[in-house]
């Protein structure tokens, strides 16, 4: 028989699978994913989730399943679990806000004359990036907008990811950056439903033609496997970049380079720029961002494809009964691998960062169970508690949100969202006094600072824009 101590001396996860090396490298040479080189418990724990999912005993006979006539439906899946699926509409302030003042504005007045627009987001997941480049350009053409003929493709190798995106409905984690006001413009409530206990929010019919979807892995830019037509005035490549290996990024950015327009932009992820793409591009400093132009206008354009496009015109967004404040969600860190198991306790930061991942990737009851389990260990921390509150309300489970925010404001009375977010969350109680006191001080906190000040887990919520929707919900009330 053996002792405790000998069976945890025992290889586990990945190590006690010997023919996870052969799969892991499998995975990364046809995915490009060299993100996951060092992330072997990560990895192992997604592949784990296909192999129950396919009642397959080990990595040996999923590699079998691959290989076999379901390999190319099953594939599919596996890039789709493997793939970090984090997105929210209008992701970082600071760039939207350089498409609307310089970016998108430069196009349309270059483009005045033919009135074409070609957009490519690439690595679009559940479709929130294209969507809002969609808002974005239609607020921008106005009523113009049915003389311009607009082309947004949003391209991703999940096909689950593209199904979502295609129905265009999602939860309140995707929206966690819009007001009140912007949510009911954008977008119609629909009714709860198993994994949206609270109900969703599907963007209005006016957006969605805008905007076509297709199935693409980047590295088809490298090996030519499916051909990319160019003549795109803008591409956004966001947060893709961080899967692939130096080599394979700097050849997939040359790629982009050579399927934008002379006078093309290309916005790529705060983590991603590189000197090295200097080769090819030529970086413009925006205020809070870089983007990058082909050198000179001579790189070459890869042949344009013509296809079809709808030409969208303009209608105003049908009327939407008025509905308690929602809530504004916070931000999610660069993607972060699961912490391997340890004797050593997770960082606070640590622990954040995983629950992000979880949330992000759609996994909010599962994030919830992380946190539940740890957040013992980390009672005098205001940040986790703030995102225990923001779980609990995504899950409808009220009364906990209110506890743990209120927890978060005990260790930190300065907290201008945890105040923001009790303060909506009592509106919609029917609480009107209570939410009043806590909208007034998130507002008092927000007009102490300087307005541009980006607010701690605000996701680039600045403290204008705070004061602004504080005023608006108090108004409301």
């Amino acid at each position: 028989m053996t002792s405790p101590a000998e069976r945890s001396r025992r290889p586990k996860g990945a190590l006690a699978d010997p023919d996870f090396p052969a799969l892991k490298q499998r995975v990364i040479a046809r995915t490009g994913h060299n993100y996951y080189e060092d992330k072997d418990d990560l990895l192992y724990d997604r592949l784990r989730k296909r192999m129950r999912a396919r009642a397959v005993a080990d990595c040996t006979a999923y590699l079998s399943l691959l290989n076999g006539a379901a390999g190319r439906e099953e594939w599919a899946a596996l890039e789709a679990e493997i793939t970090i699926g984090e997105t929210f509409f209008f992701r970082y302030a600071e760039q939207f806000a350089a498409l609307r003042r310089t970016i998108l504005s430069d196009l349309i007045a270059a483009r005045r004359s033919t009135r074409t627009l070609r957009i490519w987001s690439a690595g679009c997941s559940t479709g929130a990036e294209p969507y809002s480049i969609a808002i974005l350009v239609r607020d921008l053409l106005g009523e113009a907008l049915g003389d311009w003929t607009v082309t947004i493709l949003g391209t991703d190798i999940s096909a689950a990811a593209l199904a979502t995106a295609r129905a265009a409905e999602y939860g309140p984690w995707a929206l966690r950056t819009l007001d009140t006001e912007e949510r009911a413009r954008w977008f119609r409530r629909t009714p709860a439903r198993p994994g949206l206990p609270q109900g969703g929010y599907a963007l209005r019919q006016v957006f969605r033609p805008m905007v076509r979807f297709e199935r693409q892995n980047l590295m088809s830019l490298i090996d030519g496997s499916e051909p990319m037509p160019g003549g795109f005035d803008l591409i956004l490549c966001r947060n893709v970049l961080i899967y692939f290996s130096a080599e394979h990024v700097n050849r997939i950015v040359r790629a982009l380079s050579e399927r934008l327009t002379p006078e093309g932009w290309l916005l790529l992820g705060h983590a991603e720029p590189n000197p090295a793409f200097a080769q090819w591009l030529s970086p413009v400093a925006l205020p809070g961002t870089v983007a990058y132009r082909p050198t000179g206008g001579a790189v070459p354009a890869a042949p344009t494809i013509p296809v079809p496009v709808p030409v969208f015109l303009p209608a105003a967004p049908p009327p939407l009964s008025p509905t308690p404040a929602e809530t504004i969600f916070p931000p999610p860190a660069a993607p972060a691998p699961l912490a391997p198991a340890t004797d050593l306790p997770l960082s606070p930061g640590d622990l954040l960062a995983e629950i992000r991942v979880l949330a992000d990737a759609g996994e909010t009851a599962r994030a919830w169970r992380r946190l539940q389990d740890e957040i013992g260990g980390y009672a005098t921390d205001p940040a986790l508690r703030y995102y225990e509150g923001l779980l609990a309300l995504d899950l409808g489970r009220e009364r906990e949100a209110e506890r743990a925010l209120r927890g978060a404001l005990f260790l930190d009375r300065g907290f201008v969202m945890a105040h923001f977010q009790l303060g909506l969350l009592l509106a919609r109680g029917g609480r009107r006094a209570e939410a009043a006191r806590a909208l007034d001080n998130a507002l008092r906190l927000a007009q102490g600072l300087a307005p541009e000040t980006v607010l701690p887990e605000g996701d680039g919520v600045s403290a204008a824009r705070l004061v602004d929707a504080a005023r608006r919900t108090l108004a409301g009330l």
